[in-house]
């Protein structure tokens, strides 16, 4: 059931924006008498869809960090495992060739829980990202493929979310072993005649990787709650995502 695109735009600017949530009242109080014989359904259905889109966000990126957050949240899964720098590979399969595989090992399991450490963080700026989504990018999200409310998050809070990571990670890197691990295993393979390698700025890789994982998370969410009826786990999502 089409609905004409000034219509959609103003409703969706009027729901997107928590100031303007009396004008939207006033103006369905208004318009309701006229709208018999089945037009006031499409205006009650789109508000049911802006509103579904943002719970829809809700619950997905509450999942995702919920999931990442938790003891094998990166290193549990091959979508979001943290893996040694492609900068340092030399370095690990050297090491793993002269017996010396579990520094490696260490090495990538506490990058991965130094992520899981930060996660939480992301939270706030997905809550601040969706409850200002205004009238163009609800119109876009609706438009949009499996992974467009995840694309919008992306583009609103990535750098935010870094710059509120790193300081996490490089915290949290020391805290779990990483940094020592780190040293130790480029010691080690320094070590060996004839070896040298490159430097690595070791908070800014976890940090970009674990923002990696995290929309990737966050995407797979997104993609169940339009496609999976399991996933649907309020009346609201299931009414809007379920037609």
């Amino acid at each position: 059931m089409k609905i004409k695109i000034g219509v959609f735009l103003v409703l969706v600017f009027l729901i997107a924006s928590p100031a303007s949530s009396g004008i939207f009242d006033e103006l369905m109080e208004k318009v309701s008498p006229a709208l018999e014989g089945g037009a006031g359904d499409k205006v009650l259905s789109l508000e049911k869809t802006v509103s579904g889109l943002k719970e829809a966000l809700s619950v997905g990126t509450g999942n995702a960090v919920s999931l990442l957050s938790k003891e094998g949240g990166y290193s549990g899964s091959d979508l979001t495992k943290i893996l040694m720098p492609e900068k340092i590979q030399k370095v690990a399969d050297v090491l793993t060739k002269v017996g010396m595989g579990s520094q490696v090992d260490t090495f990538v399991t506490t990058m991965n829980q130094a992520a899981e450490k930060a996660a939480p963080q992301a939270k706030e700026f997905f809550m601040g990202a969706i409850k200002d989504m205004n009238f163009d990018d609800a119109k876009k999200i609706l438009d949009g493929g499996d992974t467009a409310a995840t694309d919008f998050l992306n583009n609103k809070t990535y750098d935010k979310i870094y710059a509120a990571f790193k300081p996490t990670v490089s915290s949290s890197l020391d805290q779990v072993g990483a940094t020592k691990a780190y040293k130790d295993m480029m010691q080690s393979f320094t070590s060996i005649p004839l070896m040298s390698a490159q430097s690595l700025d070791l908070d800014h890789y976890v940090s970009e990787q674990a923002l990696k994982g995290l929309f990737l998370r966050v995407g797979e969410e997104e993609a169940k709650i339009r496609t999976n009826p399991a996933a649907r786990v309020t009346g609201l999502l299931e009414q809007v995502f379920g037609k």
